[in-house]
């Protein structure tokens, strides 16, 4: 596997926030972050896609998907080593191919793929779309919410991947997430 795309080994704890666009990964991240004293990791596709608008008015293409990847594994590397027992991850690479899939008519590249498949993660926070949508310059699919959770859920079923859904307010949201956690090990 290419070398920028391996996750650092570590006995910390990974919390991915999974879910559509405008759906509280970002404002639950910093939360739990702040609730547990560690780290979170920024979305690196939102800072990429959003430079590039913003210099060059255009939106993500294929050619995209691999400097956002390996952007993404770059950050969750340098805070995992700062992290307190606990990193929150607001989104990873499965959040990637489960849009470049959606996006680009199934397409991922493999890399991404493989990258993804030897990743490790501890728990999906699959935020639920109860949330108001927010628009922006990335934002574009405000009635596709339902559909997406949908999608984000299946990817989450289909790799066997240990998740809790997440609704209600911020304070609903963090509750059922600290209760999570606490339940992790068990």
């Amino acid at each position: 596997m290419e070398k920028a795309l391996k996750q650092t080994s570590n006995d910390c704890i990974r919390v991915v926030l999974f879910g559509p666009e405008s759906s509280g990964k970002t404002t639950l991240a910093k939360a739990l972050a702040s609730h547990y004293n560690t780290e979170w990791v920024s979305e690196y596709m939102r800072t990429y896609l959003q430079d590039k608008w913003d210099t060059k008015k255009e939106v993500c293409t294929r050619e995209d998907l691999m400097p956002i990847a390996k952007g993404q594994i770059q950050l969750e590397n340098e805070k995992v080593v700062l992290a307190n027992e606990i990193l929150f991850c607001d989104t990873n690479l499965d959040e990637l191919i489960v849009y470049s899939k959606f996006y680009y008519d199934g397409f991922c590249p493999k890399q991404i793929l493989k990258a993804a498949s030897q990743s490790k993660y501890d728990l999906f926070l699959l935020t639920y779309i109860d949330t108001p949508w927010e628009k922006d310059d990335l934002r574009d699919r405000p009635n596709d919410r339902k559909m997406l959770f949908s999608i984000f859920e299946n990817y989450l079923k289909d790799n066997e991947c240990h998740y809790v859904i997440l609704k209600g307010t911020i304070e609903e949201r963090l509750q059922i997430a600290v209760k999570a956690l606490e339940n992790l090990g068990q």
